[in-house]
């Protein structure tokens, strides 16, 4: 009986550290991504697993683990924690964008089309340039398809 007491106290001692440290990861991601919270995907910055792993003391590998299939509930919305790292895009400008910010400028774009003419994946392309961001028309057409917005064709005949 006393192995499986100290079995079970190994056993909450270890769920006790996870939660600590899947709270830790959660509370890195709020700080770090504050802007995105008050102003939307637009706002979001490019961040990496190392930066977390860093300014949590953890491994990498293990910021890994605990953000898969891990969701957090925000006044915008559920989202899985993965949602909050992104490779940085860098402008013309030479200043930094996350690709969360650029799928919600293509989705914005399209918002503001109008629907007797909507945009083409390369007029939404010419419009991202515009704004100082080179962005292929390849992954103005991947983003739309993650945003589940039909093609251009599909949109005309919507309209």
């Amino acid at each position: 009986m006393a192995g499986q007491l100290l079995e079970a106290s190994w056993t909450l001692h270890n769920v006790e550290q996870r939660f600590a440290t899947i709270l830790d990861v959660a509370e890195a991601i709020l700080r770090r991504q504050r802007h995105f919270f008050e102003f939307g995907p637009m706002a979001m910055k490019p961040m990496g697993l190392k930066e977390i792993a860093e300014e949590v003391g953890i491994h990498e590998s293990t910021v890994s683990r605990v953000t898969s299939n891990k969701y957090m509930s925000t006044p915008l919305g559920v989202f899985e924690l993965k949602y909050f790292f992104s490779r940085a895009m860098v402008s013309a400008s030479g200043s930094a964008c996350s690709g969360t910010a650029i799928r919600g400028l293509v989705k914005d774009i399209i918002e503001a089309e109008r629907q007797a003419a909507p945009l083409s994946d390369a007029d939404i392309t010419r419009q991202l340039a515009d704004q100082g961001l080179v962005v292929a028309r390849r992954t103005v057409t991947k983003y739309r398809q993650m945003l589940r917005i039909e093609s251009v064709e599909r949109r005309r005949r919507q309209a």
